[in-house]
């Protein structure tokens, strides 16, 4: 199973990137060891995995610490073993919306959720602080015609990120 990884890191100079190499990794602590190295004094440091144009996984670690992971496709743990190591017992993402007028947004989600026989897992909210709310994450994941690169791009220009995450897709 091919993949692509990628970092983007906040300091207090703005946002970065760097490619992530994963071969090798058996467990979740050592993917986030390698987020860690990317920049080991960053204010948040996000993982973003996509694998054979299928599955996504995005990782987030906050000043190095409390990691949070969230997964397009439970079927990514079953398909790979890369899969395995990222979102290993990941229970389904669960949509919390707390804005008023989120209902609706929330039913659209699970709609396209269900039309696209997917199951995201993890923590869907863990890029709500920095404008990608859980609902909008899904639906992108649940988009057809949307690839991992696609939601990746959309995610990263919406956070600031998205000439960083171009920039190194281009090299």
């Amino acid at each position: 199973m091919s993949y692509f990884a990628a970092a983007a890191v906040r300091d207090s100079s703005g946002w970065t990137a760097a490619e992530v190499d994963l071969s090798g990794v058996t467990d979740l602590e050592e993917v986030a060891d390698r987020l860690r190295d990317v920049n080991p004094d960053a204010d948040v440091s996000l993982l973003f995995v996509e694998a054979d144009d299928i599955y996504l996984v995005i990782l987030r670690l906050d000043e190095g610490e409390d990691l949070r992971v969230f997964g397009s496709d439970s079927t990514f743990a079953e398909e790979s073993r890369l899969g395995a190591v990222l979102l290993d017992d990941l229970k389904p993402s669960v949509l919390k919306l707390e804005e008023p007028d989120g209902g609706e947004q929330m039913e659209e989600a699970e709609r396209r959720l269900a039309e696209a026989g997917i199951e995201p897992v993890g923590d869907a909210d863990l890029l709500a602080d920095l404008g990608v709310p859980a609902h909008r994450l899904i639906a992108l994941c649940a988009q057809e015609e949307m690839l991992p690169s696609d939601v990746t791009a959309e995610v990263c220009e919406t956070i600031g990120c998205g000439e960083e995450i171009e920039e190194l897709r281009e090299a």
